[in-house]
């Protein structure tokens, strides 16, 4: 029997620097997830959920071993409650919510845990060896690219400039700041703090990078030397028409790793009267999209066009996108394809800015958009990401 899924309620932690000098570096990911589930808990009773799914994109060292599980049982929401731990790479944590929605509608419970985990402090990008990443014969056969090298090729075909990059990371990042001066970036954020106790971070700790436009200018090319590499003409043999690549991606408009974990109650409007919880937004539908592993990160704007058809709407529809913020390019194509300006596509800043979590940032979207619905009294709001080997997901979301 077909049921709807609603957003109970949901929390994440701040974003940390994915570094060594990140101050989340010394919470592990199990730590980090167990942590938010125990708030989430004292907010909605999830504590008889079916399952718990989360999303991580590195699954290994301090990631491995199924830590929607172990974070589960750490965060005592009860023995009977399962956990699945699911890797779609950047659009992971989306999918975790998807997944949820799917089984709810399925009948297979009216009550789950949705999110994602990931700590790019500890378990770094390509961490886990994939062949995808690191297997040369896999790579070759497949057309693997770096994804920043990815985001370059996508600007040259699509004749950006740099200063169009640019321009697009200065103008998210004066957002994202303008979002926290006034206090509406922490809505959903719930400090993380040390065992004994102390406050390790409130806020997101990667808007304190702040370069002008000048400075910005000034910043070298991020990704010339994996293209010089061998991966440009990998790019060059789908794409001859170009003769090559001009490698306009920095620091600036590229996504910095970060640390951070995300949740969300997910349930039926009759489970949500059963323990007193209010519904916030109806999860219409979603999409999951794939393209070429060289132009691999169009995906997700493709998912949003293809989830506005199956729900029969216009991008004019839709309040606000939150789109993962996989370098410039990506979002100033998104923007010019949909008719998106800054109002309505990441009004307050996004991971290029703010940073990547790899397996929470999906999460974290389809959190930010049902904040932005209740704030505007909108009606539609949709989230998307666009991950490696040309994966993109996207959600439909209805404030109720």
């Amino acid at each position: 029997m077909s049921q709807d899924a609603y957003v109970l309620g949901g929390l994440r932690t701040p974003r940390g620097k994915g570094s060594a000098r990140g101050s989340l570096a010394t919470v592990s990911p199990v730590r980090l997830l167990e942590g938010i589930l125990r708030a989430l808990a004292d907010r909605v009773d999830v504590r008889g959920a079916t399952d718990v799914v989360v999303g991580c994109a590195s699954q290994t060292g301090d990631q491995g071993a199924n830590l929607a599980r172990t974070a589960a049982l750490l965060a005592d929401l009860g023995e009977g409650i399962a956990g699945v731990t699911v890797n779609r790479f950047c659009a992971s944590g989306l999918e975790a919510v998807n997944v949820a929605t799917a089984r709810i509608r399925a009948g297979d419970g009216d009550l789950y845990v949705a999110g994602g985990v990931e700590s790019t402090s500890r378990v770094p990008l390509f961490a886990d060896g994939g062949p995808l990443f690191a297997d040369p014969a896999v790579m070759a056969a497949v057309g693997s690219v770096h994804m920043g090298v990815s985001a370059d090729l996508v600007a040259a075909l699509e004749g950006f400039t740099r200063d169009d990059l640019d321009a697009y990371a200065h103008a998210s990042r004066a957002r994202a700041r303008a979002a926290w001066a006034s206090g509406r970036a922490a809505r959903s954020v719930v400090p993380v703090r040390s065992a004994d106790g102390a406050l390790l971070l409130a806020a997101d700790e990667l808007l304190g990078y702040a370069p002008t436009r000048e400075e910005m200018a000034l910043l070298p090319p991020a990704f010339a030397e994996p293209g010089a590499s061998g991966q440009d003409a990998v790019a060059l043999a789908r794409y001859p028409r170009l003769g090559r690549i001009e490698h306009l991606h920095t620091r600036a408009t590229s996504p910095s790793p970060a640390d951070a974990a995300a949740v969300l109650a997910i349930g039926t409007r009759a489970r949500a009267e059963a323990i007193g919880a209010r519904p916030r937004a109806r999860i219409v539908a979603s999409s999951t999209r794939a393209v070429d592993p060289v132009t691999m990160l169009t995906a997700g704007q493709d998912a949003v066009v293809a989830l506005l058809e199956k729900a029969g709407l216009r991008a004019a529809d839709v309040a606000v996108f939150m789109f993962a913020e996989a370098f410039s390019a990506l979002c100033v194509r998104f923007g010019r394809d949909l008719d998106a300006g800054p109002d309505r596509l990441n009004p307050d800043g996004g991971s290029m800015v703010l940073g990547h979590a790899f397996g929470a940032t999906g999460a974290i979207l389809a959190l930010d958009v049902v904040d932005a619905l209740e704030e505007r009294g909108a009606r539609y709001g949709v989230a998307a990401v666009s991950g490696a080997a040309g994966l993109g997901v996207a959600t439909l979301f209805e404030r109720v």
